[in-house]
């Protein structure tokens, strides 16, 4: 007779004991809750920009109705945007602004900065209390002089000179920002480059200056952001010249005095906040590191 071989049964599973299973519990139910709240979050932040999406799409009879979704997409909103007289006009102003204010406030900022955070000089302190207490001193308390100077002692009005070349000079917030990033480069780099024969200026750029990158990254995107959304000053200086108008003051055209048109004052708003959400997201990386590690040390 062949025998049967019969397997051995597998012992089954102890069940979960009570503990086990209110810890499975606790763990699921804080995951529910972190993630509802980033949800809601990330809506919140998010459905303001879908609105303005969806409206710059509908036709100007439904951007005044209760729709939410375009009935006929109407993706020539945009066309008709950029073909508003003036309208490449305000976007060449804006990049000048932008770019070149940067530009200038970065250069400007850096060597004051470097000079805070590694000089020992008589004064330092009081420098440094100097450069906060101008962060605090709105820009409205001295409008009133400085387009005086501007106005009628240069005679710039009409121009977007007034607002950039004053970065040529340096910005409080971006010296006080790299001057506390730049106090978390240990100096022995310093001193080793020092003693190797490098003067400062030497100093500052083969070696702060690379190791400096993720703050001048967040200043430069500070500044960049601050210049392309600044409406106050072109309305300052540069209200009585369209042709010195900046995309964020050219953007109050689109509304008129009996009708706006909100289909393209929406389609104008997202081409005027595309490139900046576009360079937030390329450099997002360096701006969130140069503002982490800004502060670590006083």
């Amino acid at each position: 007779m062949t025998q049967v071989l019969e397997r051995p049964r597998e012992s089954a599973a102890p069940p979960p004991s009570p503990a086990a299973r209110t810890a499975r519990r606790r763990v699921l139910l804080e995951w529910i809750a972190v993630h509802s709240l980033g949800i809601a979050a990330a809506l919140l932040f998010t459905l303001p920009f879908v609105f303005v999406l969806l409206t710059s799409l509908m036709s100007d009879a439904q951007a005044l109705s209760r729709d939410l979704v375009p009935r006929t997409w109407e993706w020539g909103n945009y066309t008709r945007v950029l073909d508003t007289p003036g309208f490449l006009t305000w976007w060449r102003n804006t990049l000048l602004y932008a770019g070149l204010g940067t530009v200038l406030t970065v250069v400007s900022s850096i060597p004051v900065a470097y000079a805070l955070a590694t000089f020992r000089f008589r004064g330092r302190n009081a420098a440094l209390m100097l450069v906060i207490s101008m962060m605090m001193l709105p820009p409205q308390v001295v409008v009133i002089p400085m387009y005086l100077f501007w106005a009628k002692q240069l005679d710039l009005s009409g121009t977007l000179w007034p607002l950039i070349v004053p970065m040529a000079f340096g910005d409080a917030f971006s010296i006080f920002l790299l001057r506390q990033f730049l106090t978390t480069i240990p100096d022995e780099y310093l001193d080793a480059a020092r003693v190797d024969g490098c003067g400062e200026l030497r100093t500052l750029l083969r070696v702060v200056l690379p190791m400096a990158r993720p703050g001048i990254a967040a200043v430069a995107l500070f500044q960049f952001f601050y210049a392309w959304n600044d409406y106050f000053g072109p309305q300052i200086y540069a209200s009585e010249n369209p042709g010195a108008w900046t995309l964020s003051y050219g953007l109050e055209s689109f509304k008129g005095a009996h009708h706006t048109d909100w289909n393209l004052t929406m389609a104008a708003t997202v081409l005027v906040m595309a490139p900046v959400i576009l360079v937030f997201f390329l450099a997002q990386k360096a701006f969130v590191e140069g503002v982490t590690l800004t502060g670590v040390k006083g």
